[in-house]
């Protein structure tokens, strides 16, 4: 039995060139949107979107409500189902206006690919976010391994990262040229660094601590005057695979070349944090450390908004609204001082 649809896959194609090409999406976000619409075509067993009809949309919610993830077994959450459903109502709300597709399929059809108003609430709600502390984030520094130039990159890598708060995504393409030890600047140059939404601008390390810096500052040092590398060369370079004594492949050192992405760096903090005894934090977990960080030391509107712009935000409502929420026991320690002797108010 077949498993696509030609006409489906060009005008799929169509819809994805024009999700990069005129809105700007990233391939992340298309593989997302890729998925969501395989699912419903996995569903309807590959019709035709020209025969597309509502008892389609309201059909697939509910199928979709009964699936399981493949690596958890549990039903989908409703985060993932809003996700699915409203990228498939983009893409029947586009279908809608193209040619050959404007006579068979509404605008208002798209609709059926809504949630329930209750469900909504559900996938959008907030939900608290674990943040590591400064101190939690030294321990694990100091108890990473130093004899190897494995060790010292991956104990360099997340010294880094709190330091400059830097996304992994930067992180992964960032050259010894990016970075200036002496102005205690790392440079997002989005020439050369996958920085988000391509943005360049300049970050000054975060006072975070000097024994922070110097790990850093002496894995800098060691990679110019120990390795020779040169300002092209990777601040982070990927590990050497090669094969060993025992006749199998495993790592032998430092490859003169980027990581292709941010996996092996997420894969290196999960590990350091397991080693130290504490909980799995992401690389951008740090970057809302920093965030609650900056609350506590500015004292002025002008200070926070150049903590913010340091964590290259444009806005400052970006740093408080999706970093620097207040966690549940310091609301509750907030309301109740209000209870305290001199706080009690008449109204």
């Amino acid at each position: 039995m077949t498993s696509y649809n030609a006409a489906n896959e060009r005008i799929k194609r169509q819809y994805f060139a024009y999700l990069v090409e005129a809105l700007g999406h990233s391939e992340q976000t298309i593989d997302a949107v890729a998925k969501a619409i395989a699912r419903f075509e996995e569903y309807t067993k590959w019709k035709d979107f020209k025969k597309f009809h509502i008892e389609q949309a309201k059909g697939f919610k509910y199928s979709l409500a009964d699936q399981r993830g493949h690596r958890s077994g549990d039903p989908l959450s409703k985060a993932t189902l809003y996700a699915t459903l409203t990228a498939l109502k983009r893409f029947f709300v586009w279908l809608a206006g193209q040619p050959g597709y404007k006579s068979r399929i509404s605008y208002s059809d798209a609709e059926y690919f809504n949630l329930s108003t209750k469900e909504t609430r559900i996938a959008k709600a907030s939900r608290p976010f674990r943040v590591p502390t400064l101190e939690q984030i030294r321990h694990v520094i100091r108890s990473m391994p130093n004899a190897t130039d494995i060790d010292r990159r991956d104990r360099a890598l997340v010294a880094f990262t709190i330091l400059t708060g830097a996304r992994d995504g930067a992180i992964a393409s960032f050259k010894l040229q990016h970075i200036d030890i002496e102005l205690d600047q790392i440079d997002h140059d989005a020439r050369q660094v996958n920085s988000k939404f391509s943005k360049s601008f300049v970050t000054t390390f975060f006072p975070v601590g000097d024994d922070i810096r110097e790990v850093v500052v002496n894995w800098v040092v060691y990679l110019k005057t120990e390795k020779l590398w040169g300002l092209n060369d990777p601040l982070f370079p990927a590990t050497k695979v090669a094969v060993g004594d025992n006749l199998q492949f495993g790592a032998v050192g430092l490859e003169r070349r980027h990581w292709s992405n941010a996996g092996p760096i997420r894969r290196t903090f999960k590990e350091a944090f397991q080693a130290a005894g504490l909980p799995y934090f992401n690389p951008h977990s740090f970057r809302k450390t920093l965030a609650l960080l900056g609350e506590k030391l500015c004292q002025t509107p002008e200070q926070f908004k150049a903590w913010s712009q340091n964590l290259g935000h444009d806005h400052v409502l970006t740093t408080f609204t999706s970093y620097g929420d207040v966690s549940g026991s310091r609301q509750s320690e907030i309301l109740r001082s209000f209870a305290s002797p001199g706080m009690a108010v008449s109204i």
